[in-house]
């Protein structure tokens, strides 16, 4: 089998440890360098020292995931300037140390957004959901956003107002460090008040604009990434619509088709999260992974259940509303394409993404859709589903 199987690791302050990543049979690893501030370079020495660890484990850095894109680049703002220059240089450092992948995003404030970190299924495991009233009842009367209930039906606004009503004030708590959780840095421990604040650091910004600054931002960097031997892999939004008034510009396959043409590179591509695109019911999975193939960098593979009024639920990689088999074959085929097209970007990394909290991982200390167990189970899932698909195929 082909494809290499990745695990994302948050580094050595990371409970799972390379040892026990090892014992899952994925050989690549995912990670970046958390401990450096947003906008800093990455030197070639902290790069170095990170590699070796994860080589003297008997594994491979395969993909960084990320390298994060300062707010004043998003807003176009500030040192903005500044930070693309060391965003230059931190590509051409991981090109220097052989690291080819790098996954990043432009999500403005939120990395992600969920609702509940420990919905209870009917086998006892533990999984993230997003339910659009919940997350309302914390815009509208949490949060107090000015113009939040613009933003949402009256459906959404009546059942919004019936949750918040039912909390008290430990529901409450709850909820809020539930949606600031998604807020890199978000242990410091942000009120709602800075939060807010945040937030207005974007008034004037729509997603044309946001897109405007994207490009810009492709522009920059793309050619140093083709210099650098280094492949660019923007993840889409998560949950790919709009939330709190904030724009959003990598959402939709059309969104992903325009941010490719903006510079025409295998070293401008995108990261297939079947989880994320897949939370849209407007998104059909199967369809973006035949048409995004050629520019298909890196893939994380998870599932979920989802309805037309912008609620779901990380599932079991075969029991959700994303077809995996024709995503997975997909991938598999583009790899064959390419080893036929004498290309030099073969490889398509996958890892399984969020996994129930399970047997052992309940009650632990996890990074939210990153415990042992669930994951696991899921990459043991994409590796039997791979040996399928190779041998119905014949390759």
């Amino acid at each position: 089998m082909a494809i290499e199987q990745t695990w994302r690791w948050y580094g050595p302050s990371d409970r799972i440890t390379l040892n026990d990543i090892k014992q899952t049979g994925a050989t690549g690893i995912v990670t970046a360098l958390h401990h450096i501030p947003n906008g800093e370079i990455w030197t070639v020495e902290e790069i170095t020292k990170r590699k070796t660890m994860i080589e003297e484990a008997g594994l491979s850095w395969s993909v960084v995931e990320s390298v994060p894109v300062h707010e004043d680049i998003k807003k176009q703002s500030g040192n903005w300037k500044t930070y693309t220059e060391n965003y230059k240089t931190s590509i051409a450092n991981l090109g220097k140390c052989g690291i080819e992948t790098i996954c990043y995003n432009f999500m403005p404030v939120l990395d992600w957004s969920r609702t509940n970190l420990n919905f209870e299924f009917n086998d006892g495991s533990l999984a993230l959901i997003y339910q659009q009233k919940v997350f309302a009842a914390f815009d509208m009367f949490v949060l107090k956003r000015k113009g939040a209930e613009n933003d949402y039906s009256e459906k959404i606004k009546t059942e919004a107002e019936a949750y918040f009503n039912s909390l008290d004030a430990d529901g409450i708590e709850t909820l809020t460090n539930t949606v600031i959780k998604g807020l890199p840095g978000a242990e410091e421990s942000y009120t709602l008040e800075q939060f807010q604040a945040v937030l207005d650091e974007y008034a004037g910004i729509d997603d044309e604009k946001l897109r405007d600054h994207l490009q810009e931002f492709l522009r920059a960097i793309i050619p140093v990434a083709i210099e650098a031997g280094v492949r660019m892999a923007i993840h889409p939004d998560d949950p790919p619509w709009g939330l709190l008034g904030l724009p959003r510009v990598v959402s939709t396959l059309e969104d992903a088709k325009a941010i490719i043409a903006t510079v025409d590179s295998i070293s401008n591509g995108v990261t297939l999260c079947t989880g994320s695109w897949g939370a849209g019911h407007f998104n059909d999975l199967a369809i973006m992974a035949e048409e995004l193939a050629p520019r298909i960098n890196f893939a994380h593979l998870r599932n979920v259940q989802r309805d037309t009024d912008y609620n779901f639920r990380e599932d079991y990689l075969f029991e959700g509303d994303v077809d995996i088999y024709s995503v997975l074959k997909s991938i598999i085929t583009e790899e064959e394409k390419r080893k036929a097209q004498g290309r030099t970007d073969i490889s398509i990394p996958v890892r399984p993404d969020h996994g129930n909290q399970m047997l052992g991982d309940i009650g632990q200390d996890n990074n939210p859709g990153y415990s042992l167990y669930g994951r696991m189970k899921g990459l043991a899932e994409i590796r039997g589903l791979e040996l399928g698909i190779r041998r119905s195929l014949n390759i």
